[in-house]
């Protein structure tokens, strides 16, 4: 599991809110830092995917955690 300098949980939020909670999360993070997002709702993981192409950050990895929960680590640009 990669290291991440900050964790952001929007589980049980539904689009658009985790996009926007994170593009909030990583605003105030420094660039190369690292955020890991859980998140609960099925459409993040297209949402997440184009989030990163679209804002040029990095996603390192997009994977299913415990139960429901989708985790997403994101590497500020």
């Amino acid at each position: 599991m990669e290291y991440s300098d900050t964790e952001l949980d929007v589980r049980g939020l539904k689009c658009p809110l985790p996009i926007l909670r994170t593009k909030k999360a990583l605003a105030g993070m420094a660039s190369g830092q690292v955020l890991k997002v859980l998140a609960t709702d099925p459409s993040a993981v297209k949402d997440f995917d184009a989030f990163a192409r679209q804002t040029g950050h990095e996603m390192i990895s997009s994977s299913t955690g415990e139960g429901e929960d989708l985790v997403f680590l994101l590497r500020r640009k």
